[in-house]
């Protein structure tokens, strides 16, 4: 069904006009071609299959055919025999005296080789001592392990005879008189372990003679563990039959290993180089290649050196090679497997196949003929992996520091507060996140690949954007517990020197001075990656750069609002109830405000970046004049026709234009306390006059809230609801053209 689902789709995808009705011979054309193609590739790749299948049988038929062949020869043989002995008249006397002679000599032999077994140990010995005083050179080797073999043949050959005889008393008595042979067994095998884990500098040193005694000790170990296999093969498939013949039951019957354990030691001595290098490589991975010189150098020494010292049949140059090769590959895969790898480590992995193959090749490997591949072919994998691994150790950093910042802002603790050389405020932290995307922008420029770059750019944007975020909602909820109707009236001081550091942090982000030669965080954050991306994803970040710039300077521009909105909450929490109210024209409100706003202008006009000064009292005069018109809410807010409000309302606002003139924005303070003006207008106009008020009022302030002139209105002792309803019909019967946002859109 998924089948036919899919052609459907197929052809939906190519016939999705009428016109293309005119493209079916064309498409039957094409896929009779491509079908033809096919068949053809199938056709042949069947037929080699059958060729090799055919071939395979052949070779097993025909190696069925020559085992029974051989099998059927030994019937023979041992036919012959039988009729050999049947022939002639007096075989069996003439057999047994042979058999009588036979045996008698091998008595005499063993006696004599039983009488002299521990003399000859001691010649051994003695030859292994003088060995041991020149472990350079071992002039005895070869004759230590000529006598070795002929003595533990006697003693294999007794325990034989023994073993058949069935008494185990005269066995313990052999094992014990034997037991001298296999301390001095151990002696001589501890010699031969040296010199194969000594072997690359025995061959550097030149000592070419020791080389080829330990060759030729192997090979021939190598020879008799050949034959005991054999022997052993024939002796479990062919049983009965090999039972009958003397060579087969006599002789050495277990394999010793020599060239297992030699093959075993060049791997040892790798492994025990390749420790050393781990540890060299995860204190300092730049120095993976060259901790790493020895490989190539042993290599280098056994293919000019050590070849043409070893029997050409062991190709002794492809087995360090492969297994040199597996060592690299199993120490690699290691390090990639360790979670705990740093993306630094992972990184000269990365690079290091590359070089590795490289090196390689100029010894002869060819890349295709040594497997598994170094690192499993799994440097697509590795990249991404690695990109994690940076991704993961700046996500991890950037939590650690956010925590920080989270608990030295709700602490407050004056000594996590720095300043610039300026002298402003700023916090602890700031420096450290960008030096360290700093940081991690090389290594992943140091991948030589745009793709993880930019993989951890987009993690970079991601980690700036949720800062702005996480910061801005530490602000809301700090300044939260001051400013609510039951907030906390004390312990807030502090606090304003964090916002003053937090908003001139985000200046520091975005302070770009080409006058001055000066850029700020972010830019240099762009200049740092910009040469690592691709064109197209430059593009793209450019947009992400700009959107996380404006994000600062919300986020600066917050701060700096809820530090506004915390001096209205904490320190005008009782004075801003008292405008409009019968108290306002007995007191001078008004003053005080100025006054307190003068107190924190001064505090921190030092600590508080430059460009942020106008705008905190900008935003100061805005607040100002926001909260003094939501004030004909307050409870007992009345403007009575008797009393002087109009005079009260002009002395108020001279009185913060005495404050205000001082800044170098007094002229667009001074137009948006304008408003003050249509507002007294309001308050003082006839009742009649009220909806012509309104309507050149809302004509100025597009924006102006019809619900705040309700409550102005509510606020005149002589309102009644005839005033409201022409407002009302006033606001119904004209549509006020859209504009900029006015102060008045604040005001509600």
């Amino acid at each position: 069904m998924n089948d036919v689902e899919g052609v459907t789709v197929k052809l939906a995808e190519l016939l999705r006009h009428p016109e293309d009705l005119d493209k079916i011979q064309a498409l039957r054309s094409e896929f009779t071609r491509k079908k033809a193609a096919v068949d053809g590739q199938l056709k042949l790749g069947l037929k080699e299959q059958l060729e090799v299948t055919q071939a395979g049988m052949t070779s097993i038929t025909d190696g069925q055919r020559t085992v029974n062949l051989i099998k059927e020869e030994m019937i023979k043989i041992d036919k012959l025999c039988l009729e050999a002995q049947n022939m002639i008249s007096d075989f069996p006397s003439i057999n047994l005296v042979a058999q009588t002679h036979r045996n008698f000599s091998q008595v005499e032999t063993m006696k004599e080789n039983l009488d002299t077994f521990n003399e000859r140990i001691s010649r051994v010995e003695n030859l292994l001592r003088q060995d041991d005083a020149e472990p350079e050179e071992m002039p005895n080797l070869l004759t230590i392990h000529y006598e070795l073999t002929q003595l533990r043949d006697i003693r294999d050959d007794s325990m034989e005879q023994i073993r058949r005889a069935q008494d185990s008393s005269l066995q313990n008595t052999l094992e014990d008189y034997f037991a001298r042979l296999d301390d001095t067994i151990g002696w001589f095998d501890e010699h031969v372990g040296n010199v194969c884990l000594n072997l690359i500098n025995i061959v550097q040193d030149g000592n070419h003679g020791l080389v080829v005694r330990l060759a030729v000790i192997i090979e021939e170990e190598e020879k008799s563990d050949n034959k005991v296999k054999a022997l052993q093969e024939a002796q479990r498939d062919y049983k009965e039959l090999a039972a009958r013949f003397k060579s087969m039951t006599t002789g050495r019957k277990d394999m010793r290993g020599y060239k297992e354990k030699f093959l075993a030691c060049i791997k040892a001595h790798a492994e025990q180089q390749f420790s050393e290098v781990e540890q060299q490589f995860l204190e300092d991975p730049d120095r993976l290649e060259k901790s790493l010189r020895w490989f190539f150098n042993e290599l280098n020494t056994v293919k000019l050196g050590m070849v043409k010292l070893m029997p050409k049949k062991w190709r002794i140059f492809k087995v360090y090679g492969d297994t040199y090769h597996m060592l690299m590959h199993d120490f690699l895969t290691k390090q990639i497997d360790n979670p705990d790898l740093s993306p630094k480590n992972m990184l000269a992995i990365i690079h290091w196949g590359e070089k590795y193959y490289a090196k390689m090749e100029k010894l002869g490997f060819k890349q295709t003929d040594l497997k598994p591949h170094v690192i499993d072919d799994r440097e697509g994998e590795l990249v991404r992996e690695w990109r994690q691994l940076i991704i993961k150790f700046l996500t991890e950093w950037i939590e650690r520091i956010s925590i920080a910042d989270q608990k030295d802002f709700t602490e407050r603790n004056p000594d996590t507060i720095d300043r610039d050389e300026n002298g402003c405020f700023r916090t602890r932290n700031l420096l450290d996140m960008w030096r360290m995307f700093r940081e991690q922008i090389i290594a992943a420029g140091n991948s030589g690949r745009s793709d993880v770059t930019e993989g951890v750019i987009d993690e970079m944007f991601r980690v700036l954007k949720s800062r702005q975020a996480a910061w801005q909602k530490m602000v809301d909820d700090e300044c939260a517990k001051h400013t609510g109707p039951q907030g906390a009236q004390d312990g807030y001081e502090t606090i304003f020197d964090w916002l003053v550091a937090v908003t001139n942090d985000q200046i520091a982000c975005i302070d770009d001075n080409e006058d001055e030669g000066q850029v700020g965080y972010l830019t240099r954050f762009k200049r740092d990656f910009e040469p690592l991306v691709s064109p197209k994803y430059l593009m793209q970040a450019s947009s992400e750069i700009e959107a996380i710039r404006d994000g600062y300077i919300d986020l600066s521009t917050h701060c700096i609002t809820s530090f506004t909105s915390l001096i209205f909450a904490v320190d005008f929490r009782s004075t801003i109830t008292d405008f409009f109210t019968p108290k306002w024209y007995q007191q001078f409100d008004m003053k005080r405000i100025v006054t307190t706003f003068e107190d924190y202008i001064t505090d921190y006009a030092e600590v508080l970046h430059r460009s942020m000064l106008d705008i905190f009292v900008e935003e100061v005069a805005d607040a100002l004049l926001v909260r003094y018109l939501l004030c004909v809410r307050n409870r007992g807010a009345k403007f009575r026709r008797a009393d002087p409000f109009g005079d009260k309302l002009r002395d108020d606002v001279l009185t913060a234009f005495g404050f205000f003139e001082r800044f170098p924005d007094f002229a667009a303070i001074k137009q948006k306390w304008r408003v003050i003006d249509p507002f007294s207008r309001l308050l003082s106009s006839e009742k009649a006059a009220v909806p012509d008020v309104y309507m050149s009022f809302k004509s100025e302030y597009w924006d102006l809230q019809l619900s705040w002139v309700e409550a102005v209105l509510r606020a005149r002792d002589d309102f009644d609801r005839a005033m409201l309803n022409g407002v009302k019909a006033k606001a119904a019967a004209v549509d006020v053209a859209r504009g900029p946002e006015t102060i008045m859109s604040k005001v509600r």
